[in-house]
Order: C-alpha cells, then structure tokens, then sequence
C-alpha cells in the first residue's frame, strides 16, 4: 500500500507503507494517517537526519552481499544483478519535504 505525503512547501511524495512506516516509527505517529505540523517540523528534520546517518554507519556488508548472490544462484544469471536500496535513499524525498515545510511554515499530511 502506498503513502502519499502532502504539503503546500514541496510536491506529493509516495512511499510504500512499509518504508514509511519506520519514518514515522521514528517521529512517534500513526502510518494510516496524520499530520506534522509545522512546528513539528524542525524536530523532525533533526530526528530524520540523525537516523540517515545512523543508518550510513551500517551499510549492507560484503557477507550479505555474498548471501544474496548464493540465493539467487547459477539460473538467475540472466536476471537484473541485485541491488540495494539504502534507507537514505528512501528517506530523502521526505527529508526535503520536511525541510521546505519548515522553511515555508506549512504541514504535512496524509491518509487523508
């Protein structure tokens, strides 16, 4: 299921509910539906930014990367090679978005 998050500061972001889910977690609100004010804002930027780069600290090792490459074996061999996606990479879209609604004073919201 996907998330659209809306603000007047920044364009829609969609994200699956699961990579959301652990952005809000984090913020302490509900995944259905909400709001971060602007007030709230600035904190979140904070709390966001220190998790990134919490999560930078512990990229995904070579062990995993070996692992991944024996599940997919020797018949997989034609498919697309197996690529991560960074929480990072994920969170950044949000990340901007809670940094223009804080520059902007603007919410934002979604599940509604």
């Amino acid at each position: 299921m996907l998330i659209t998050f809306k603000s007047k500061a920044y364009p829609n972001v969609m994200m699956y509910q699961d990579h959301a889910k652990r952005i809000l977690d984090l913020l302490h609100k509900d995944s259905e539906r909400g709001v971060i004010t602007a007030e709230e804002a600035t904190q979140a930027v904070r709390l966001l930014e220190n998790e990134i780069e919490e999560s930078r600290k512990h990229q995904a090792t070579d062990e995993m990367e070996q692992d991944v490459k024996a599940h997919q074996g020797e018949e997989d061999a034609e498919h697309q090679p197996f690529e991560t996606v960074t929480f990072s990479t994920r969170a950044f879209p949000l990340l901007e978005m809670l940094r223009a609604s804080r520059d902007q004073q603007t919410d934002v919201l979604w599940g509604v």
